[in-house]
């Protein structure tokens, strides 16, 4: 009933595989927003991939996280789900999707597992949303918390900076990873804060962490796609390492195609079909309006 119907089914990682990695081998995460690059971080044996709501700025051109929509976070993942067949598959939680109320939340992560074929759900806060992840949780849903640096709360924190600096912002955030983890989340992602705090947080814990700006001590990493691509144009976070640059390969092959389009070059007899065996006759047929059976016609209307 449950089995796979491929002659090959490829191994599916899990929540409980990703909690054994505690301490072990270290999690490889990449954001990703579309079936195309799903398929390709799936081919390289990504562990993760997470749908984020950072498609708000990479896919949408937005200058923060705050405007995306549930219906859009549900469109991409359902996308994205399509091209994995190893990589456990997690979406976002978008502003103001479960923040209201542990009710709310739970309906939230419900309708991103239903209509994004997620696997679990990510979402953002430490203490404050303890209770939504703990309701999620018993709901059936595996949740991956996510403090630190939280991109929806951009206005509040001033900006995208750095946090957990000094005692009072290292205990928050260690506080913070307690609460989610006590309530259930099976893994943390640890964003823009000093590598001893996320190396003493995941030290601490018993789930994964799954770092982002917060040094090599982390259980895992995570990466935008289009950041460790070199896809990304502008500003380029500290943490985000170019692994490629495709961005420039991409201009060039661009620059070549709008040359050889007005050159004519392109499409040269290798990009075109064969051509007919004889000559057409050159005559235009002219239809009259006995080609046309008006009775049928009007019968569509009816």
């Amino acid at each position: 009933m449950y089995g796979s119907s491929g002659s090959s089914p490829v191994k599916k990682v899990t929540v409980p595989d990703l909690r054994a990695r505690k301490g072990g081998e270290k999690i490889a995460m990449v954001t990703a927003y579309d079936y195309t690059m799903a398929r390709l971080v799936d081919e390289a044996g990504v562990d993760m991939v997470l749908v984020g709501d950072s498609l708000g700025m990479v896919v949408q051109g937005l200058t923060t996280t705050i405007p995306v929509t549930m219906d859009e976070m549900a469109y991409h993942c359902r996308a994205v789900a399509r091209g994995l067949g190893h990589a456990h598959l997690v979406g976002d939680l978008p502003f103001m999707s479960y923040q209201v109320s542990p009710q709310q939340a739970v309906e939230s992560a419900g309708k991103l597992m239903k209509e994004g074929a997620c696997e679990s759900i990510k979402l953002e806060g430490g203490q404050e949303v303890a209770e939504h992840v703990h309701r999620i949780v018993r709901a059936g849903v595996p949740v991956v918390g996510h403090i630190g640096l939280t991109p929806q709360s951009v206005h509040a924190l001033g900006g995208f900076k750095v946090q957990g600096r000094g005692q009072d912002g290292a205990e928050k955030v260690l506080a913070d990873a307690i609460a989610l983890e006590q309530a259930g989340a099976f893994a943390i992602v640890l964003e823009a804060i000093p590598p001893d705090l996320a190396a003493q947080i995941t030290e601490l814990l018993s789930i994964p962490t799954i770092g982002i700006g917060a040094g090599a001590g982390c259980d895992g990493q995570v990466l935008v796609c289009t950041d460790l691509l070199g896809l990304a144009r502008g500003h380029q976070p500290k943490f985000a390492k170019r692994f490629a640059n495709l961005g420039e390969a991409a201009v060039d092959a661009f620059t070549a195609y709008v040359t050889e389009v007005r050159a004519g070059t392109f499409p040269a007899a290798a990009q075109s079909y064969k051509p007919n065996a004889a000559p057409v006759s050159g005559r235009h047929p002219t239809a009259t309006a006995d080609d046309f059976d008006a009775p049928l016609a009007l019968d569509l209307w009816h």
